[in-house]
């Protein structure tokens, strides 16, 4: 019996000590707890969600979501052969010229009249806290931290693993002038030793001048945050970025509700919304839309391009890795939106339409 005590101790020792590793960042500290709390999205201890939202489907259980994500085999969630890619020269680009490059799931970069953004990027090949597990696709890897240009501003939608990746982030901290994020993400940000200054921590519904002419507006999303055990203890949402001759929804991840009929209303229309697709099921449909809820939330913010993110790189769910691609590019033909589709590192031109192959048919 000592014996198992002593294991059962040692065990209990390396969990809290892992939990309290430098990946897993910071709880709110000082003034950034201090805003936290006089947040009106605050509440109970907890950021809260504009309508009810429940982790999981009525009906639905944590043990069943367990079993179905280790043991369905049914679905071929990760593809059978390296994903083709092409790789845009980031650091030599025309300063005119207004591109973006998706570097798969929700990590891309634009420039836009003469600005360098790069929004939730994750480069070190997974993400998890556990380095061996939800690695990225092969193929998807063909760019790094070096790839990139100095980075004007950087958006974090929130702290989940697969949008806040430790790595990245340190890899970036010599290139990057400013960050724009929600309440609470400033702390881990500061803890891997980031300057206060060079962060905007922002709640749901304010805005804020960046440059002349660059203008940046929070708005609500539907989801959760944290990295750890506790849930919610820092801000997700999304950006409505405007430029000189732009306007673009940056949505991280939201389950579909009313609120992006009301950001449409409010800021539309868009020249481009991006919208998570993929990681999707039915017994988390709250926290995450089904493709054809990613074209309606698109029609709903006024949108006259689409670009469907979260998908291509990660497995985070059952469903086939190429079914949110199909459902949705379905979805928006027979809705008469245009939807772009470019290859991880393909250029997307910003001023003028173009023609996307259908690159994820015939992979195996």
């Amino acid at each position: 019996m000592l014996f198992i005590g002593v294991i059962i101790l040692i065990v209990a020792a390396a969990v809290i000590l892992f939990l309290n590793s430098a990946p897993f960042g910071s709880f709110p500290f000082g003034e950034g707890l201090k805003k936290i709390q006089q947040s009106p999205n605050f509440r109970d201890g907890q950021f809260q969600n504009l309508s009810r939202t429940p982790s999981l489907a009525d009906g639905a259980s944590f043990p069943g979501v367990l079993k179905e994500f280790f043991f369905d085999k049914s679905k071929i969630n990760i593809p059978p052969a390296p994903l083709p890619s092409k790789k845009t020269d980031l650091l030599n680009l025309p300063p005119e010229k207004n591109i973006l490059v998706w570097f798969g799931h929700s990590s891309y970069f634009m420039q836009v009249d003469g600005k360098k953004i790069l929004v939730d990027p994750v480069f070190s090949g997974n993400a998890s806290p556990l380095r061996f597990t939800t690695k990225s696709f092969k193929g998807s890897d063909i760019y790094t931290v070096n790839d990139l240009p100095d980075i004007d501003y950087l958006f974090i939608s929130h702290d989940h693993w697969d949008h806040l990746d430790y790595k990245t982030i340190l890899q970036l901290k010599s290139k990057v002038i400013k960050i724009i994020t929600g309440l609470g993400v400033a702390s881990h940000l500061e803890f891997w030793g980031y300057k206060k200054e060079r962060i905007e921590e922002l709640d749901w519904n304010e805005q804020i001048i960046l440059d002349e002419g660059f203008k940046v507006n929070t708005v609500s999303a539907r989801h959760f945050s944290g990295r750890g055990l506790k849930r919610n203890g820092s801000m997700w949402m999304s950006f409505v970025f405007n430029t000189p001759t732009k306007r673009i929804f940056i949505g991280g991840d939201s389950g579909y509700d009313r609120h992006f009929a009301d950001i449409g209303k409010q800021f539309g229309p868009f020249d481009l919304v991006i919208l998570e697709d993929g990681q999707y099921n039915k017994n988390w449909k709250y926290i995450h839309m089904m493709p054809e809820e990613t074209v309606q939330a698109a029609i709903d913010l006024r949108a006259k391009k689409l670009l469907p993110v979260h998908w291509g790189k990660f497995a985070l769910s059952v469903h086939a890795w190429d079914e949110p691609i199909i459902r949705i590019k379905k979805e928006a033909d027979f809705k008469n939106l245009l939807l772009l589709h470019p290859m991880i590192g393909e250029s997307v031109d910003l001023d003028n339409d173009q023609v996307f192959s259908i690159w994820w048919e015939g992979i195996n």
